[in-house]
């Protein structure tokens, strides 16, 4: 496998591991919170809003991880029945057609989307706390980015298994088991 793949992959591995320490905060969080208004009587100000960006950033920062897990949702009632060429050239024209335009166009929406709460000091809105919003809206745009570049890693592989490459046909056919 070339080694800029390994590299990629090797990215998405490292930012999922890291995201993933995000639930330890949420989980104490919300403990907190529920203790603090239950047994307490006395909510708290900021654990919704913490809690929402928390399982945000890691949901859209682990998106990256998952592509590269093959841990997303497909349904394959047909696709798993083709040959593992066919199935990459299908890839190819899903990731052509479908991921990249959307996720370029995303993150050109999203990074306008973090300079625009930046600029202007944005906050939630969402309680008093009012925190700023530009790193919540900043993860989804690294996010995203994390995750096209992981789709440009997945798609590269499966243009190479059209092109007759042993590994990444191996690599394609470990991925259909």
């Amino acid at each position: 496998m070339p080694k800029w793949i390994l590299f990629i992959e090797r990215i998405s591995g490292i930012s999922g591991v890291i995201i993933a320490w995000l639930v330890l905060p949420l989980i104490i969080a919300t403990v907190y919170e529920v203790f603090a208004r239950y047994v307490l009587n006395a909510p708290t100000i900021w654990s919704y809003e913490l809690g929402y960006m928390a399982m945000g950033a890691h949901f859209i920062i682990g998106a990256a991880y998952a592509l590269r897990e093959k841990a997303h949702i497909r349904i394959d009632v047909l696709y798993s029945q083709f040959p593992t060429r066919t199935r990459a050239m299908l890839d190819v024209l899903g990731y052509l057609l479908l991921f990249f335009p959307v996720i370029i166009w995303l993150q050109f929406g999203l990074w306008e989307y973090w300079v625009e709460a930046y600029q202007s000091g944005e906050g939630s809105g969402q309680s008093a706390w009012n925190p700023p919003i530009w790193p919540f809206r900043l993860c989804f745009f690294t996010g995203f980015f994390l995750l096209l570049l992981q789709g440009f890693a997945q798609f590269s592989k499966s243009v190479m298994a059209v092109a007759g490459a042993d590994w990444a046909i191996k690599e394609l056919e470990k991925q259909g088991e």
